[in-house]
């Protein structure tokens, strides 16, 4: 009786653990795909960028990395923050993990994984890099700043760009 008690005692919490890991794997957010062609995406993203007269905004990391979903749920959460990058800019995630470094991507854009992750690259409506932004800079306290990183969209946006005469 005793066995019998003790196997399905070890059944029930290996369920149990089983079913919390499955819970927080599906719970995940999935920002960065390993699969996606970043090549393509950012091609894509520049043409968009072109016709509309946005930058294209970059954000590099992967579903591995805390401050990435952070930075994201930050810029999502906040009206100000998400309203001012739709506005100016074409968002592609590009994944940086196990699965998939996208190392010829990085390659191309100066190796911007130098300085950590989340890392953000801004490409004009050429194509062409014209900023790497190193995350920790955006940072305040124990999270990204909002003031930061709006004065960062700003900075680099389209407008913000052009000659005042």
């Amino acid at each position: 009786m005793k066995k019998i008690t003790l196997l399905f005692s070890c059944l029930l919490i290996f369920s149990a653990c089983f079913a919390q890991t499955q819970a927080q794997t599906t719970s995940q957010p999935k920002l960065y795909n390993p699969e996606a062609d970043a090549k393509e995406d950012i091609a894509a993203a520049v043409k968009k960028a072109a016709a509309s007269g946005k930058h294209v905004f970059l954000q590099m990391g992967g579903n591995w990395c805390g401050w990435c979903i952070a930075f994201d749920k930050l810029v999502k959460s906040n009206d100000t923050l998400s309203n001012y990058l739709a506005a100016n800019y074409e968002v592609v995630h590009v994944n940086y993990s196990q699965e998939n470094k996208n190392e010829a991507v990085f390659a191309s854009l100066g190796y911007p994984e130098r300085f950590g992750f989340p890392v953000f690259v801004i490409l004009n409506g050429k194509g062409e890099r014209i900023h790497t932004q190193n995350s920790e800079y955006l940072e305040e306290g124990k999270g990204h700043s909002s003031k930061k990183v709006l004065a960062f969209f700003k900075n680099w946006s389209p407008g913000a760009l052009k000659p005042v005469k």
